[in-house]
């Protein structure tokens, strides 16, 4: 390959949103800089600004505090990664798919139903690119069970059980004292944290339709009436903070004295350098050294979605907060020939007129050497499709594009929907018509 072709295939890319998911993502630059260049940034937090400039020698005519400094310019990348809070996301992905940017939009697309059409529709009415970070699509097991499927090995799914294990630390740390603990600075959790495993039970159904949809749900624990006798309102004031298995001085300090200077150590230093004394005054004075139980959280901390699909299959999803392991997705399908189990990083298939059991063990870290190992090796796969994507103009390489994921976010609105009004939703009569040419071509 010549060099002048070399030099068409790398790439530019410009971060809007440089906190933890769009700095992470970024990396894939300094991991292969030879495909990508991250050539401009935009976010309100001056440290995030000054970790990108520095990390990716941007100069400083592009760096920008807001996204729309940006968007009034002449277009000068590719591609553009919608990393901003969950809220913001809808502004900056139509603005610049307007002007012709490819977009890989960090999940959830949006936190309504209005927004996430409106996202799909001026994507695909200016023919560019839309890729959700769906990451869990990517990840090597989740794929596989997909083939297996595809392959007609355990026949027809008939029933799928799906459980989403937070993690009783994880879920303290990102649902009641950071981000998206509260629906009015968020969105549910469902949507935040299970838009994922919908997605994924809607692909690994395929052109089975979901009919009907139930859910149930609350926030049981994390409230002021669970607070402890004597609890103090900060973790490092605290009387009883060694009983508390929700301490944010165990859980951070801890982390931190342990060598984990990455996530959520990183994001509690607020795009800083992570040292003792700033783990210390975070906890100190910042929101995720507050006692558990006086945080302003009022998003659900378990819920279960029931879905009824086209034929009589059936699905069941469990999110849940208090759990030993962290998003460590524990799956059963059961179909007419087999059964898929997947626990962690063992896949089995049991073949009913066999006996025969199988197990199949997947590396879940990416052939090629990257630093974006998150959700088990998905982050790179994710993004790394993105890229090959845009370089060759070939959208089949995304598996999360406009209208699936579209469709699998308005089931998870269906179900909330579902929760909130104490009924089950008929997604044929109460969902845009639409949605079911959506699901047959997916």
């Amino acid at each position: 390959m010549s060099a002048s072709t070399e030099d068409r295939k790398k790439l530019r890319c410009i971060i809007i949103g440089a906190g933890n998911r769009g700095f992470r993502y970024s990396q894939y630059a300094l991991d292969f800089p030879e495909r990508l260049q991250v050539v401009a940034v935009a976010d309100p937090n001056e440290k995030a600004l000054r970790r990108m400039k520095e990390a990716h020698n941007i100069p400083d005519d592009n760096i920008h505090r807001d996204w729309k400094e940006i968007a009034t310019k002449d277009k000068y990348a590719e591609f553009v990664v919608v990393a901003t809070p969950d809220r913001h996301h809808k502004d900056p992905t139509v603005s610049f798919a307007k002007k012709g940017y490819h977009i890989l939009l960090e999940k959830p697309m949006a936190i309504s139903e209005e927004d996430c059409k409106e996202i799909a529709h001026v994507c695909k009415q200016h023919k560019v690119m839309l890729g959700v970070c769906h990451v869990l699509r990517y990840s090597p097991p989740m794929r596989k069970i997909k083939e297996i499927i595809m392959s007609g090995r355990i026949g027809d799914v008939v029933n799928i059980q799906h459980l989403e294990p937070v993690g009783f630390w994880h879920f303290g740390h990102s649902y009641v004292r950071g981000n998206w603990r509260n629906e009015a600075e968020s969105t549910f959790s469902l949507l935040a944290k299970c838009c994922h495993d919908v997605d994924l039970i809607m692909w690994w159904m395929g052109k089975k339709r979901c009919e009907q949809i139930s859910s149930f749900g609350s926030l049981v624990h994390f409230t002021k009436e669970n607070k402890p006798a004597g609890a103090g309102s900060r973790c490092l004031e605290c009387n009883v903070e060694q009983t508390c298995p929700y301490s944010a001085k165990k859980l951070y300090l801890g982390q931190f004295n342990s060598g984990n200077k990455g996530w959520p150590i990183s994001v509690i230093c607020n795009a800083e350098e992570p040292t003792l004394e700033r783990v210390t005054n975070a906890l100190k004075t910042g929101p995720y050294g507050k006692c558990a139980y006086e945080c302003d959280n009022d998003v659900c901390d378990n819920q279960v979605v029931n879905m009824s699909f086209s034929g009589g299959a059936t699905a069941n999803l469990t999110m849940i907060a208090y759990t030993q392991r962290t998003c460590q997705r524990v799956v059963k399908i059961f179909g007419t020939k087999g059964e898929i189990r997947f626990d962690n990083q063992a896949l089995q298939v049991y073949d009913f007129l066999s006996g025969k059991q199988e197990t199949i063990t997947l590396p879940s870290a990416p052939q090629e050497k990257s630093s974006l190992q998150g959700h088990d090796g998905a982050d790179y796969f994710t993004f790394h499709s993105f890229v090959k994507a845009v370089q060759t103009n070939d959208p089949s390489l995304i598996l999360s594009g406009p209208d699936d994921s579209l469709a699998s976010h308005l089931l998870v609105f269906a179900a909330e929907k579902s929760r909130r009004q104490n009924r089950i939703v008929d997604t044929l009569t109460e969902l845009p018509s639409w949605f079911g040419e959506i699901h047959e071509d997916i």
